[in-house]
C-alpha cells in the first residue's frame, strides 16, 4: 500500500520566476505557501543586472506575499556581455543576492540581453569563481543550424565543459536538465557541479507537446525531450545523489500570450509542483528520498541552512481549475482540470 501521507522538512524552489507587477501578485503565493526559500530569476523585462536592482525587486516580492508569510525570495542578477567584475563583487557582498544567471542570448523568455560570447563574460565569470558566487546555468546554445532538441548537449561540449576546465573553481547549477547527457555530465564533474530538475521534464515526454494536437501550454525551454531522457533524470532525481535537487522553473505567462501565432515559452507549476514531484517519486518507489531531494540537497550546495518547519502531503486527489486569475488575464496552470495525485492540505502548509 502506497503511503496515505508524507511529512518533509519545508522544500525550496531553486528556479523560480515571479514575474512583476500583477503577475507577481498572483503567483507568489502559490510558492510561498509550499517552499521555504526560492531563487527568484531575473529576466524580467528590463532585467535585473544590478544589486540595487535585486535589493528593488526583492522589496516588491516581499510586498506581494501573504501578511504571515515568512517566504524568503533569493535574489540573482543577470548576467551579460557587460557585466563587471566590481558589479560581482558587491553582488557577493550584499546579504540578498545569491547567484548570478546566465542565459545565452536568444535561448527563453527575456533572454534578449543575454550572453552573447562566453569570452565577453569572462571577467565577470572570473571574478565569481574567486568569490565562491554560483553561476546558474540556462544550458542551450541558440544557434540556428543546431537541432532544438540537441542544443543542450552542444551547449555542454562547446560551453560548460570548456568553462569548467578553465575556472574549476566555479560553483555552477546546470538548471532545468532535460537529457541523459546531462545527467551523465553532472554525475562525472566535480562537486562544485550542480543540477535542478522540473517537474515538467519528470512527468513528461515530448509527446505530450503534440497529444491530439499541438499543446502550447506544454511549450516550455528546454523542450520535453524523448522518453529515455525522461526516464534518466527519473532516476537522477530519485538516486539520492545530492547534486540533483529541486527547481521548479514555474513560468507564469497570461493565456494569451501562450495561446498566440508565436507563443511563450514556460510552464506554471506553483500551484501544485511539490505534490507533482511527490508522484513522480512515489511512482519510482522512492518516496523517502523525496525530502532529500526537495529539502536537503539545494540548501547544502548553496551553504545555506536547511529549513526548519514542515510540511505534509496527503495522497489525496484533486483537480486544479482550468485557468487561475493573473491580474486582468488569465494564465493556464499545468494539470488544468485534470488531476493530481497529491494534495496539500491547507493545515498542514508551512508548519
Amino acid at each position: 500500500m502506497p503511503a496515505m501521507q508524507i511529512t518533509l522538512t519545508r522544500p525550496d524552489d531553486w528556479h523560480l520566476h515571479l514575474r512583476d507587477g500583477a503577475a507577481l501578485a498572483t503567483v507568489a503565493p502559490f510558492t510561498a505557501e509550499r517552499f521555504g526559500r526560492a531563487i527568484i530569476m531575473p529576466n524580467l523585462n528590463p532585467p535585473v543586472t544590478a544589486v540595487d536592482e535585486a535589493e528593488a525587486y526583492r522589496g516588491r516580492i516581499l510586498q506581494a506575499l501573504p501578511d504571515n508569510s515568512d517566504f524568503e525570495p533569493l535574489m540573482t542578477l543577470y548576467l551579460t556581455d557587460r557585466t563587471s567584475a566590481d558589479e560581482i563583487a558587491r553582488a557577493a557582498e550584499a546579504p540578498h543576492v545569491h547567484a548570478v544567471k546566465l542565459y545565452p542570448a536568444g535561448a527563453t523568455t527575456n533572454s534578449e540581453s543575454g550572453v552573447t560570447d562566453i569570452a565577453r563574460a569572462m571577467p565577470a565569470l572570473e571574478k565569481m569563481a574567486e568569490l565562491d558566487l554560483p553561476l546558474l546555468v540556462h544550458g542551450e546554445v541558440t544557434r540556428a543550424e543546431i537541432d532544438m532538441f540537441d542544443r543542450e548537449q552542444v551547449f555542454i561540449e562547446e560551453v560548460l565543459a570548456p568553462l569548467l576546465e578553465r575556472l574549476p573553481a566555479l560553483r555552477v547549477v546546470f538548471e532545468h536538465i532535460t537529457t541523459a547527457a546531462a545527467v551523465d555530465f553532472v554525475r562525472a564533474s566535480s562537486h562544485r557541479i550542480g543540477a535542478t530538475i522540473t517537474p515538467q521534464h519528470l512527468l513528461y515526454n515530448r509527446n505530450a507537446l503534440f497529444s491530439g494536437g499541438l499543446r502550447p501550454h506544454m511549450f516550455c525551454l528546454p523542450v520535453l525531450k524523448r522518453e529515455r531522457h525522461r526516464a534518466a533524470l527519473v532516476e537522477a532525481a530519485t538516486s539520492g545523489n545530492p547534486r540533483f535537487f529541486l527547481g521548479t522553473d514555474s513560468a507564469p505567462h497570461p493565456r494569451h500570450a501562450k495561446e498566440s501565432d508565436c507563443g511563450c515559452a514556460g510552464i506554471f507549476s506553483a500551484h501544485c509542483a511539490i505534490e507533482l514531484y511527490a508522484e513522480v517519486f512515489e511512482q519510482a518507489g522512492a518516496l523517502e528520498r523525496l525530502e532529500g531531494f526537495a529539502s536537503h540537497f539545494g540548501a547544502d550546495f548553496y551553504g545555506l541552512p536547511r529549513n526548519q518547519g514542515t510540511i505534509t502531503l496527503r495522497r489525496e486527489p484533486w483537480q486544479p481549475p482550468a485557468t487561475l486569475p493573473m491580474g486582468e488575464d488569465t494564465l493556464v496552470p499545468l494539470r488544468a482540470g485534470e488531476t493530481v495525485a497529491w494534495r496539500l492540505p491547507r493545515e498542514a502548509r508551512a508548519l
